[in-house]
């Protein structure tokens, strides 16, 4: 399933995103960037060994505390189709507090790090709707949002939210899309 929104500026599709040949691919991570489960782990596993140590050495030089929620650490793609691979650490989900920025930061900060390297393809998985627990038709509102925000600043840049299930997918044309 591919479906075109914004034109042919955002697609949304269903698909595995280790598998996106493009500029960068958004790694899901974890604040350690030491890879794990979810699509972390798949990033880790698909890219290689490379990736840990880079991610160590962003660890070593850059983020000794880890790579705090809604920021961004960029590393080379090594084994993937995707020449880069764009980190980022979703907010865990809580009732009692509104984490909808945090998330938005998310892709805020990739979308930026994607414009100042002039990527023209990148891909994002659903960041935080895993184990993070974040409602997928909240996060599918908020993706949205930062999209129409952010893409017409972006004039060469095309976006694909790969989301693993065709059920995310539907989430999202229905809370994300126009009219949703």
């Amino acid at each position: 399933m591919k479906i075109h929104w914004q034109g042919d500026r955002l697609v949304v599709a269903e698909g595995n995103i280790t598998r996106f040949d493009g500029d960068a691919i958004v790694n899901a991570a974890n604040k350690s960037l030491q890879g794990g489960g979810g699509v972390d782990g798949a990033i880790h596993r698909a890219a290689g060994p490379e990736l840990l140590e880079a991610c160590r050495e962003l660890r070593r030089t850059t983020w000794p505390e880890g790579l705090p929620v809604g920021e961004v650490a960029m590393t080379p793609g090594f084994r993937l189709p995707a020449s880069h691979v764009i980190h980022t650490v979703g907010p865990v989900f809580a009732k009692s507090a509104d984490r909808s920025e945090q998330l938005a930061d998310c892709y805020r900060n990739s979308l930026r790090l994607a414009g100042e390297h002039r990527f023209t393809r990148l891909a994002f998985p659903a960041i935080s709707t895993g184990v993070y627990g974040y409602p997928a038709d909240a996060a599918a509102a908020i993706v949205a949002g930062v999209m129409r925000e952010l893409l017409p600043t972006l004039p060469d840049l095309e976006v694909t939210l790969l989301f693993f299930s065709a059920a995310n997918v539907d989430t999202f044309l229905t809370h994300g899309a126009p009219g949703g």
